[in-house]
């Protein structure tokens, strides 16, 4: 696939990575529910790319040891600097968990948390031109559940650059309750605003960023995500067309399968 820089796209998704304490464990899981493999990258042996069809599609790596941060789904944002949108993270109340941290002939990143502890991260440097959300074998869509949606739009409006009117840049805008982030008129991202909780025993209802999977055969997937230790945290309701579900894998990270077509 090819490769382009993060100077042509800015304040869009441009990866989504697992953390997990057992990657092992991690591709058998996914490769079950969702048909990936994986290949080893240049990061070194902690890291895996996961594709579909030949296709990369998300990155899988291991949790380091002296790493308190839980197994989780996180995507990223492409950001012209990542000094920068540090900068701006913190300056508006966010906190930055790891990083900038260089990784080589890549680029730079950083780990982070919006004011209400949503998880995302920046990246600065190459990305691939052809990975996009809503677009051939990339994530379905990403969706923020977080207590004041308006709220979370002007922090990462600030933080990157959405809605500047800069070239390149994502637009935004409110409806119905929700923000929807769109780049070239597509759909990437929504923010919705809705009761959530900081209580362990909901992680499901805490401020976080949901990384929707599509997949042809719902009640399929989800068998096999039950059958490697998965458990369904949200069930599809029967009058949403959309047909979602969201898991939790075996080692407690969460996300979303949609029903392919919806």
């Amino acid at each position: 696939m090819a490769e382009m820089s993060t100077q042509d796209v800015y304040g869009a998704p441009c990866w989504v990575s697992l953390m997990t304490r057992d990657l092992a464990g991690a591709q058998r899981f996914y490769g079950a529910v969702l048909g990936w493999t994986f290949r080893p990258t240049r990061l070194g042996e902690a890291f895996r790319v996961a594709e579909l069809d030949g296709v990369p599609v998300a990155g899988v790596g291991a949790l380091a040891g002296d790493l308190s941060l839980a197994v989780s789904w996180t995507p990223y944002f492409a950001v012209e600097d990542v000094e920068v949108a540090v900068s701006r993270i913190r300056e508006r109340t966010g906190t930055v968990a790891v990083g900038p941290v260089s990784f080589e002939r890549a680029g730079r990143g950083a780990l982070a948390a919006d004011p209400q502890g949503a998880v995302f991260g920046v990246w600065e440097g190459r990305i691939l031109s052809d990975w996009r959300i809503g677009r051939g074998r990339a994530p379905a869509w990403l969706e923020l559940r977080t207590r004041d949606a308006f709220q979370a739009a002007v922090f990462y409006g600030e933080v990157l650059d959405w809605a500047s009117g800069r070239p390149g840049c994502c637009e935004a805008s409110y409806e119905n309750d929700q923000v929807v982030l769109r780049r070239d008129g597509e759909t990437l991202a929504r923010l919705d605003s809705g009761p959530v909780e900081e209580a362990a025993a909901e992680p499901v209802r805490r401020p976080r960023w949901h990384v929707h999977f599509q997949v042809p055969d719902l009640g399929a997937a989800v068998d096999a995500a039950l059958a490697l230790g998965g458990t369904v945290v949200r069930a599809a309701d029967p009058d949403d067309p959309e047909g979602s579900v969201t898991l939790r894998d075996a080692e407690g990270g969460l996300f979303d399968l949609d029903a392919a077509g919806t």
